[in-house]
């Protein structure tokens, strides 16, 4: 459940080394040093601990006891609550967990649940620009949060390329309904994408222009361009989600427009079928005076007429392109 638990110097910005937890509160009693702890799907222990190292809030322990938190950011005391929503793409399909951040002058805590990558890459990056990391735990803030950012456009580009390559069968003449159905389930991802995505920006906006007692002056243009990201993902989940409800309209559109030509044709043959079927009908009446019955050319007259009522009717239905 302790994925790290690390010590660092906040006046060069290098890693001290890995601590236990019982170790933090000697740590934080050194000056100028901070603690960056990495957890996933703790239990009630373990919060409790954090909580004493750390005096962590009663409602924030509470809140990163379970998941299903909305994506907000809080405020308790000297601290930050931050909870943000995290995807990844899992066989096709989005999977979506949560990460639950405390933020305070030392120390930086991030809580994993459910689908959600490691920030072992994020911290490795942070801990590679050392100047940086010396301003406090709030670099470590930026670098978990461009991770998570960073992570979601590549799923909307996938589901770009996914798309390209369903092109063929939704402009297919026959009717697929796992086509259709694999592009609602593409849309109704996104839809939830776009509900864990949106939210961001109202956080990220918050760290760029509040909490100066946290997020220092130097790292604002940083969390800017996290804004940025994030925008774009916005932007990307918008008009993907847009091309994904013009894709399905067109396949149904396509789909009813063949059953029509169907139709039509099928109409076609029935009113070539009719004419003949109406004439031959008159002379299958039992009555004795029939118009020409007696005379030997009236069959053949017959044929000739029925033959060209029926190509009269195909002609006109073929200039009316029903064939």
């Amino acid at each position: 459940m302790v994925v790290n638990c690390v010590a660092y110097n906040k006046r060069d910005g290098n890693r001290i080394g890995d601590i236990t937890l019982d170790a933090i509160s000697d740590v934080l009693k050194e000056p100028d040093t901070f603690v960056w702890v990495g957890l996933h799907e703790p239990d009630e222990s373990l919060l409790l601990k954090l909580q004493e190292e750390f005096d962590l809030h009663d409602l924030a322990i509470e809140d990163a006891q379970h998941a299903h938190q909305r994506t907000k950011i809080e405020t308790y005391g000297d601290s930050l609550f931050i909870v943000v929503q995290t995807a990844q793409l899992v066989n096709g399909h989005i999977a979506f967990g949560e990460t639950h951040i405390f933020l305070g002058p030392r120390y930086l805590v991030t809580v994993r649940h459910g689908a959600s990558l490691s920030y072992a890459p994020a911290r490795r990056a942070c801990e590679h620009t050392p100047d940086l990391l010396a301003i406090g735990p709030s670099y470590g803030l930026y670098g978990v949060l461009d991770f998570i950012v960073d992570n979601l456009l590549p799923i909307v580009r996938e589901f770009r390329e996914e798309l390209q390559e369903l092109e063929k069968d939704i402009f297919a003449d026959t009717f697929n309904r796992g086509t259709v159905r694999r592009l609602y389930d593409m849309q109704r991802d996104l839809m939830t994408l776009r509900l864990a995505a949106a939210p961001l920006q109202d956080i990220i906006s918050q760290l760029v222009r509040m909490h100066p007692h946290l997020i220092q002056d130097e790292l604002r243009a940083y969390f800017r361009d996290v804004y940025d990201h994030v925008f774009r993902v916005n932007e990307s989940i918008s008009a993907m989600r847009e091309m994904l409800a013009a894709a399905i309209s067109v396949n149904l559109s396509l789909v009813t427009f063949n059953q029509n030509e169907v139709m039509k044709k099928l109409a076609g043959w029935a009113a070539m079928l009719a004419a003949p079927t109406l004439l031959t009908s008159w002379y299958g009446m039992n009555f004795t005076h029939m118009p020409e019955l007696s005379q030997p050319w009236a069959y053949p007259v017959i044929i000739i007429v029925v033959i060209s009522v029926v190509a009269g009717i195909f002609l006109g239905l073929k200039r009316a392109k029903w064939f």
